[in-house]
């Protein structure tokens, strides 16, 4: 295949520079204001914008004092009335595209309206800016001179009686399905085998898909890659990746925490030719990507159709918290991030906690979630998933439980991940592997995500339950300095810290 990676810089280099001209502060209040005036003059002739009164709002200030700070129940019932059909209640038009994602506390899942000009002005451009900054960090790229093997999901999804021509499934669908057909003569694999819904019949297709290509760049989720890769080296009777591949030079990689992974793709990689880019890209959209090589945080783009607002920590709970616009925070300190979006979001509480890195240029850190969760393999396990599930199993089984702490276990020696359950018991029930099962089985009754990689074994393994002895939770808690009145016992953790910290003690 021909190299076309040096005609196609200047294009991209544009975008750089567009970046570029947002460093300093007085630039990002500008564009910032100037996105914010955009997505209130699009939207005036909304049902949200008549309550609202966006045609009245002349200002940033007078924004957040018009319009409060919204989460998805707040807008569940005008999204479901999108999905229905109807138009003009969030953004002008009908929207035809939702992405499913993990539900909040009295909902499995949450659809979130994908407009058409979310996907022009927000998760194409972040696509885009994406190769741009590769480009300008890496300058005798070839990425143009193969092919691209992008992992998406599907449009499988539980909602029933959706009119023709309306899409719901996993972000990744939707832009796979919507991609601008030339886009597809460098890409794999085909639309029909990455939409497909079964892993079982898609996993082995994209082996075949991708073994005989010339593929230079990969773009997808940690967790679900290294299956794939896994898959075509085994296929390809290789050691390394890059005996199949041997022009593969980058992973754009998001989704979820790459550090867990990087010594698994080490062994697989020859670590001397393969590059990694981090970008921060949800189903609320596209915000940042990694744009430097000496910091890892990711730059935030303020020109891709949406207004950002970040709320201290310890205001997040106030009735009416005051946030701060993108050239008004401090370096160093974290924040909840609030967002206003081309895809009808306003003021929207997307639930993810970002540290500030550096302010000119914007730089930002994904430090965590507004609540307690699990997302070391995509899952997104909330507490209140936890909570619900727990509890179905108890009554199915008669047992009964005093506290309990979860934590992730990663792949390791050609195992899956998996969700260790640290246990004390009030009730033990008589067979603790059927416990698990019946565990396993409400955790995807309540969790989407969870359901998806629990999907046919095929990238995470079915929990395990470890007893924990008589008064484990306190000794612990003792040991923190926290037994007493208001004690807190952590239910699940994105890292390995606390349960180990617990089992130690578990004699």
């Amino acid at each position: 295949m021909l190299n076309f990676t040096p005609a196609l810089r200047p294009w991209f280099a544009r975008i750089v520079r567009a970046n570029h001209s947002c460093f300093n502060r007085e630039n990002q209040r500008q564009t910032q204001l100037r996105v914010l005036r955009r997505l209130l003059r699009r939207a005036a002739s909304t049902e949200i914008g008549d309550q609202y009164g966006f045609r009245a709002i002349k200002d940033y200030d007078s924004y957040r004092r018009a319009v409060p700070v919204m989460t998805y129940p707040d807008c569940r019932d005008r999204i479901l009335h999108m999905v229905a059909g109807e138009g003009n209640v969030m953004w002008p038009g009908r929207c035809r595209r939702f992405a499913q994602s993990s539900g909040t506390s009295d909902g499995k899942s949450k659809y979130i309206p994908v407009t058409d000009d979310s996907l022009r002005h927000n998760h194409y451009y972040g696509g885009a800016a994406v190769v741009a900054h590769y480009l300008d960090l890496y300058r005798d790229s070839r990425l143009f001179a193969g092919k691209s093997f992008i992992l998406g999901g599907s449009f499988a999804n539980e909602l029933k009686g959706l009119d023709a021509g309306v899409y719901v499934g996993d972000l990744s669908a939707n832009l796979i399905d919507n991609i601008n057909p030339v886009a597809n003569l460098v890409r794999v694999p085909s639309k029909h085998i990455a939409l497909m819904a079964d892993w079982n019949k898609k996993l082995p297709a994209l082996i075949e898909a991708s073994l005989k290509e010339d593929i230079t760049n990969i773009s997808g989720v940690p967790s679900w890659f290294l299956t794939v890769l896994r898959g075509v080296i085994n296929r390809a009777g290789a050691s390394t990746i890059h005996d199949v591949w041997p022009n593969l030079e980058v992973f754009f990689h998001g989704g979820i925490s790459f550090e867990p992974y990087r010594e698994q793709y080490r062994t697989i990689t020859d670590p001397a030719r393969m590059h990694y880019l981090e970008t921060y890209n949800a189903s609320e959209g596209f915000f940042a990507v990694q744009d430097s090589l000496e910091h890892k945080s990711m730059l935030l783009l303020l020109d891709a159709g949406i207004f950002y607002e970040f709320i201290p920590l310890d205001s997040l709970d106030d009735p009416h918290p005051r946030a701060l616009g993108a050239w008004e925070v401090e370096q160093g300190r974290t924040y909840a991030m609030i967002i206003s979006s081309c895809n009808g979001l306003w003021r929207y509480e997307i639930g993810d906690t970002v540290r500030v890195d550096t302010v000119e240029p914007l730089r930002i850190t994904i430090a965590g979630r507004t609540k307690s969760f699990i997302n070391a393999f995509g899952e997104e396990l909330m507490v209140y998933n936890a909570e619900a599930a727990l509890a179905e199993t108890c009554r199915l089984t008669g047992a009964s439980v005093l506290n309990y702490t979860v934590a992730p276990v990663y792949a390791d020696g050609g195992r899956r991940g998996r969700h260790q359950w640290l246990i004390e018991w009030d009730c033990r029930p008589d067979d603790i592997e059927a416990f698990a099962d019946e565990l396993d089985r409400q955790l995807q009754r309540q969790n989407s995500d969870y359901q998806a990689k629990r999907s046919d074994g095929i990238f995470l393994d079915r929990l395990t339950i470890t007893d924990a002895a008589d008064g484990l939770f306190d000794r612990w808690l003792s040991s923190t300095g926290k037994l007493g009145g208001q004690r807190k016992v952590p239910r699940l953790s994105n890292s390995r810290e606390i349960m180990e910290q617990m089992l130690s003690l578990n004699i």
